[in-house]
């Protein structure tokens, strides 16, 4: 398996180079030549291996999907890397990813079981697994540069705390995560953590990872890794749940399911459009955003469009307070038919230049939902707060911020006999406030986290500057 660059770059790379590399050298992002195809057998063993989420049965369903992508590390040790992150001890749950239905046909998808509570953890507790793993083979260190807008962060810190050769610098917004995220990053001490706070909002974290992955000379000096979605081996982690979802909702594999995904950096659904071009019986893939709702106008209208940090919402379900979506080019390169050279025009010309481009006129978006199945819709503070207490006062279940608004999406936008997954994002504890303003009372905390806001903080605020941030870089990681 070789993977390829959406701008049209012509080396071919396997698994464990891309994994340590983030951005191909022409800025595209890393995908496969093709996606391997599951027939009927393979699905029926699948859905056999996983034995409806049974001790071991998601780390061996991992397992197997991963050996689809990745051919260069032996299976034994693949093996014992799935059954090293997926364990009950780590999620709390034999079932890692356990649905959890609110009426017939509807479900959540819990997947905020693991230690920083966010759907996060899912793939980043593998991606440090597999950076230890490959760094030692190899004798390198690697450090890290990501951003953040609320989740990454604290889950790329605990996957990657106290790994062997590995540093990491996590840019954040500067005040715009919840208290409880805050210190979840904050008041980490280990010596290869390194928090960033920039004046500005998530997009100009991220501006700032692009732009020094895309200085060839500092990345390789400098041995400069990403841990955002960006790396195909994280959205490949989270091709594995869409799976496991499949197979609680359904008991014949030729039954389809429908998944709502709360959107906002593309790259939780863009692991649901992977697993449903190797023939996962997916219906439609519905990407719910918030106020921010760059990605929810495309798929309405072909106009992708930009906002800046002036325009960008600040909002209760912060994690999607984005407005480009990094991972988007992924999924544009297939509705283009891998048309690299398109590609590259549409990215790194029309929208740096222009803030936008339009495909709304084009043959090949008007038959995009039909041949990848994506619907839209977006939700407000106001559906927030009514969805998190209409799901509370009817089936008892609390739901965060995010999950709201997928719910909100999915009710609104679900056809009669639609099976309906909504993948769940995050724990309530996490957006408190919210929580509080929606239904007058507290969300579970728990007892790990008591008392995690007044910890002791240890972060560094700076402006909106990617040679500030190189700097910093530099003076905290000795060539």
């Amino acid at each position: 398996m070789l993977y390829l660059s959406t701008r049209g770059h012509p080396d071919r790379k396997h698994f464990c180079e891309i994994l340590l590399e983030g951005l191909a050298p022409d800025g595209g992002l890393y995908l496969p030549e093709r996606y391997p195809q599951v027939d009927a057998a393979t699905l029926a063993r699948w859905r056999t291996v996983f034995n409806g989420g049974a001790p071991g049965g998601y780390a061996a369903l991992a397992f197997e999907v991963l050996s689809l992508y990745i051919d260069d590390i032996p299976a034994a040790d693949l093996k014992a890397l799935c059954d090293k992150t997926y364990t009950e001890a780590v999620y709390g749950t034999a079932a890692i990813v356990p649905l959890k239905q609110l009426e017939d046909g509807f479900h959540l998808e819990a997947l905020s079981n693991g230690p920083t509570l966010a759907f996060k953890d899912m793939a980043m507790q593998l991606l440090g697994n597999l950076f230890e793993y490959e760094l030692a083979r190899r004798g390198e260190a690697l450090n890290i540069l990501g951003a953040t807008s609320g989740d990454t962060g604290s889950a790329a810190e605990y996957a990657m705390r106290g790994k062997k050769g590995v540093r990491v610098f996590m840019l954040s917004p500067h005040g715009r995560m919840s208290p409880f995220q805050q210190a979840q990053m904050f008041s980490l001490m280990d010596e290869n953590i390194h928090n960033i706070a920039i004046e500005g909002v998530f997009d100009d974290c991220q501006d700032i990872v692009k732009n020094v992955s895309n200085d060839l000379d500092f990345k390789r000096k400098y041995k400069i890794g990403t841990v955002n979605s960006i790396n195909w081996a994280r959205l490949l982690a989270q091709v594995v749940y869409y799976f496991a979802g499949y197979f609680q909702a359904t008991t014949s594999n030729e039954q389809k399911v429908s998944f709502t995904v709360p959107s906002g950096n593309f790259g939780n659904i863009c692991a649901g459009h992977v697993a449903r071009q190797m023939g996962l019986p997916i219906e439609r893939l519905v990407a719910a955003t918030n106020e921010n709702d760059v990605l929810d106008e495309f798929f309405r209208t072909g106009t992708y469009r930009v906002r800046g940090s002036s325009d960008t919402y600040e909002t209760s379900s912060p994690s999607m307070d984005i407005s480009k979506a990094s991972n988007f080019e992924r999924f544009v390169f297939d509705l283009l038919g891998r048309d690299s050279a398109r590609t590259k025009r549409l990215f790194d010309e029309e929208l740096r230049l222009h803030g936008r481009f339009d495909l709304g006129n084009d043959p090949l978006f008007a038959h995009a939902a039909t041949m990848y199945g994506f619907a839209s819709g977006k939700s407000t503070h106001a559906n927030r707060l009514a969805t998190i207490k209409d799901t509370f006062e009817r089936f008892g279940v609390m739901v965060d911020t995010h999950t709201a608004d997928g719910v909100k999406v999915a009710r609104e936008l679900r056809r009669p006999g639609e099976t309906m997954v909504v993948l769940e994002t995050a724990l309530p504890i996490k957006f408190a406030d919210t929580i509080r303003e929606a239904l007058g009372r507290d969300p579970h905390r728990p007892a790990q986290f008591d008392g995690i806001e007044a910890l002791p903080k240890r972060v560094r605020v700076m402006q909106a500057d990617t040679v500030a941030v190189k700097r910093y870089i530099v003076d905290h990681c000795p060539v």
